[in-house]
């Protein structure tokens, strides 16, 4: 009998150092499993006060594409406080609070349809939760828009996607940094009910969040995937720099109008916005991937 329990306790010994290690599947309400990760933290600057007016020939062709006929919903966030000190930002907040006033003040958004996220609210969950909610009561014709203010990170994720490298946005959970990975944002954004859709990321290596390529969506990055993104008091009265050129003098001040939106009003349209911040920043480079016919005005 003890012949027997040796033998088999020696198979098990042999299983367990022979067998392939099985990981087990991500859990779709935990944040990803990633290694390699490094935070790229936005750069705050101090200098005189921001001056713009330049326009660019760029991503605008001055011809409004199809209308939405449906209800418009925002998806807002900005981080500031993030977990510690260490990592804090001035003015990611305050970029979070200009898109809802653009958004409801210049373009008819309904206060009751932005779902706007600072802070401590802005946890991984109530991201997610808020996106799952919004993929279970938009309609086809609606209208979304997506905003995120706060880091970056990059690392190699489980995300779904077979990048050697991955891109984040750096939110938080249970009190540490928690990521959004671009296949996660991909993946949450699958089969969404509309095909008019507008991100907007001011963080650092935002170009990598192309990954949210479909048809009928605009994505307006604030950088590169590899490049660094600013904030600073000299933008406004403090806000990231292309939060600031695109949002707040591009559409609210209306400077970036180019072309008649002839709609007998003098909104500005998201390509419109988006030329006139990559003409105005400095340091980072602005880039788009717009998958929408023609122009996209927002609460057309």
């Amino acid at each position: 009998m003890k012949k027997v329990v040796i033998s088999l306790l020696l198979v098990g010994l042999v299983m367990l150092v022979t067998s392939p290690v099985v990981f087990a599947k991500s859990d779709k309400d935990k944040p990803t499993h990633a290694v390699g990760i490094e935070l790229v933290k936005k750069v705050t600057l101090k200098g005189p006060q921001a001056r713009g007016g330049k326009t660019v020939p760029g991503a605008a062709t001055g011809i409004l594409g199809n209308p939405g006929s449906g209800t418009k919903y925002a998806i807002v966030v900005g981080i500031s406080d993030y977990p510690g000190t260490a990592s804090d930002l001035t003015y990611a907040d305050d970029d979070a609070y200009e898109v809802s006033t653009t958004l409801i003040g210049v373009y008819g958004y309904s206060k009751d349809n932005i779902r706007l996220l600072t802070d401590s609210d802005a946890s991984w969950s109530a991201i997610k939760g808020a996106i799952d909610d919004l993929k279970g009561t938009a309609g086809s014709n609606d209208e979304v828009v997506f905003f995120f203010s706060g880091h970056g990170a990059k690392g190699k994720a489980d995300d779904g996607d077979k990048e050697t490298v991955d891109e984040a946005i750096v939110t938080h959970q249970d009190g540490k940094l928690a990521y959004i990975w671009d296949g996660d944002l991909r993946s949450w954004f699958n089969n969404f009910p509309t095909s008019r859709v507008v991100f907007i990321f001011d963080s650092c290596l935002a170009g990598g969040m192309d990954d949210l390529k479909a048809t009928g969506r605009v994505i307006c990055m604030a950088c590169s995937e590899t490049g660094l993104s600013y904030e600073g008091p000299q933008w406004g009265s403090g806000h990231g720099q292309f939060t600031y050129y695109l949002i707040e003098e591009g559409m609210r001040y209306g400077w970036a109008e180019k072309y008649d939106s002839l709609v007998n009003r003098t909104d500005v349209t998201v390509e419109e916005a988006f030329d006139y911040a990559k003409a105005n920043c400095k340091y980072q480079a602005p880039t788009i991937s717009d998958s929408f016919t023609n122009d996209l005005l927002l609460g057309y």
